[in-house]
């Protein structure tokens, strides 16, 4: 089948991925959109596993300051100075940076999440559920389906990408990884909020952050 110049580009700037990528993946998908994004994320994930017992040791640390209300600090390591002083690789870092100040991820990956945390989420959530008159034979079910999603919201990876929602960050590192043909590894991050912890009137900087992430 025949496809579309635009079509390749609507994909191009949906997944970040190179145009003969995004055409094949269209080729390959008989023009389905979703299905596009989804080969290329397979695709991505595949070239990352290939190099996951590479050493990544070098890379950026990156700072973001949004109206000195927030602030955020990053380490991000791929394989060679070469890639981590490159243009692609440290805009990755600043757009990581960016992302962190606007979701406010509590961690890094899922494997960092302390056992007893989602066990005490997991109360939570069957406390929940009880009250609002579920049956028990079907709460495991919910709840099960709940501690995924919250996974999703305090771990930087697995939540979608403030700039192209159609991707998680992972998705996103992954892209990059494939495109400089290296091993790149979300290490560490602080994030710092003006007044954090103090009593105070409530004020939502991370929404003014994320609006500024789509421009």
């Amino acid at each position: 089948m025949s496809i579309s110049a635009k079509l390749v580009s609507e994909l191009r700037q949906k997944s970040g991925a190179g145009m003969m990528d995004c055409k094949k993946a269209l080729l390959e998908t008989e023009g389905d959109m979703s299905k596009a994004i989804e080969y290329l994320q397979k695709k991505n994930l595949a070239a990352a596993s290939k190099r996951a017992d590479k050493v990544a040791a070098e890379g950026a640390v990156s700072s973001y300051v949004h109206h000195g209300r927030i602030g955020v600090l990053v380490e991000v390591n791929c394989e060679t100075d070469f890639v981590g002083r490159g243009e692609e690789f440290q805009e990755m870092v600043r757009n990581i940076a960016m992302h962190i100040a606007a979701t406010n991820p509590t961690y890094v990956r899922q494997a960092e999440v302390p056992a007893d945390a989602v066990a005490q989420q997991k109360e939570i959530f069957l406390a929940q559920m009880r009250e609002s008159g579920k049956p028990e034979a079907i709460l495991e079910k919910i709840v099960t389906g709940k501690i995924k999603k919250w996974m999703s919201e305090v771990c930087l990876l697995d939540q979608s990408y403030v700039k192209n929602p159609d991707v998680t960050v992972e998705g996103y590192v992954n892209e990059i990884g494939a495109t400089v043909r290296e091993k790149i590894d979300v290490r560490r991050f602080v994030r710092f909020e003006l007044g954090e912890g103090i009593e105070k009137k409530q004020e939502n900087f991370a929404d003014e952050v994320a609006a500024a992430a789509q421009v």
